[in-house]
């Protein structure tokens, strides 16, 4: 009998290393392989969410025919008064034949990539060819990512940097600079006021956001510009206005569980304002070509974050770590 590997001895990926092991443009890559193959999203129960007294603690498993996988992620809001990180986590990745635990990686660092490179296999396919001009409002680590991310499927011809806090707007702005990305910032208690200019120049439009209301007016985006929402999975909560949905191209992850989760989508459907027929098509169907972008029409492309996705990009790390350490005869249990 083959002993189930005991937990001292699983590898344990934190940030660093998870980053090394799978670039960005290797994110998005395995990604849309997944989706090409049919072997994605197979079985992904809905996200559960448990209410405590801190906060939430948020459970998304799935499973493919090679890995098995749960992220568990917690969401403190009075953290920042502690000291401490506001999202914390960690993912579990087993195999899928003996279900036996495989990895530890670090949860957070997992979703600042998946969810980035998600947008950008949606980007690849819905936004202008060419260089664009893209506009990032939120300065957390999706913020960052979504730029890395616009930049693996598009070059960026300039970035506008959009924050309530100055300083962080300015601390990203230059971020961007050093990795060669002309950058601006728009910063303040008045950003809808200053947002007219940027909005209208814009070809993408990331919305990294804890917003709950829409961030921005759409009448201001052009007639080709694409919209992303990554911000919020609640069915009240939402960070672009009912015009654009509307208005755009609207592509969901999947529709089941933007109906279920995403208040970009759901709210103007509650309130009369479209039918559930805006929604133009899913992930899988824009990356096969069945869903494609209408011609004079703004695209949107909103996100809740399937478990799908964190399974993909963990299971690709797990592959690159044994190939890496076989290499160098390593074993497994020695990587801390």
């Amino acid at each position: 009998m083959i002993a189930a590997p005991a937990l001292r001895d699983l590898p344990l990926i934190d940030a660093d290393q998870l980053r090394g092991l799978v670039p960005m443009t290797s994110a998005v890559v395995a990604l849309e392989a997944a989706l090409l193959d049919g072997g994605v999203p197979g079985a992904t129960p809905p996200r559960t969410t448990v209410l405590t007294g801190a906060g939430q603690v948020l459970l998304m498993p799935a499973a493919t025919q090679r890995y098995v996988g749960v992220k568990l992620v917690t969401v403190a809001p009075d953290n920042g008064n502690l000291g401490l990180p506001r999202i914390q986590g960690v993912y579990v990745l087993m195999d899928a034949v003996t279900l036996s635990p495989r990895a530890l990686i670090d949860g957070v660092a997992l979703t600042s990539l998946r969810t980035p490179a998600v947008s950008a296999v949606a980007i690849r396919r819905l936004a202008v060819q060419g260089p664009v001009r893209l506009v990032v409002i939120g300065t957390g680590p999706q913020g960052y990512g979504h730029v890395e991310a616009v930049a693996a499927v598009r070059q960026v011809a300039h970035v506008t940097v959009v924050g309530r806090d100055r300083g962080r707007a300015v601390e990203m702005a230059q971020w961007a600079a050093r990795n060669g990305i002309g950058a601006d910032v728009v910063a303040g208690s008045d950003l809808p006021d200053d947002l007219e200019a940027p909005i209208r120049a814009a070809d993408v439009v990331i919305c990294a956001t804890t917003s709950r209301y829409p961030v921005f007016d759409s009448r201001w985006l052009g007639d080709e510009a694409t919209v992303v929402a990554v911000g919020s999975h609640e069915p009240d909560a939402r960070e672009v206005d009912s015009e654009l949905v509307a208005r755009a191209t609207v592509v969901v992850e999947g529709k089941e569980s933007a109906l279920r989760e995403a208040g970009d989508v759901i709210m103007p459907i509650r309130d009369g304002e479209v039918g559930p027929d805006v929604i133009a098509g899913d992930l899988p169907g824009l990356v096969k070509g069945w869903t494609r972008p209408v011609a004079g029409r703004p695209r949107f492309f909103k996100s809740v974050g399937e478990a799908w996705e964190d399974l993909v990009v963990a299971g690709e790390a797990l592959d690159r770590l044994i190939g890496d350490t076989a290499a160098r005869g390593i074993p497994l249990g020695g990587l801390r």
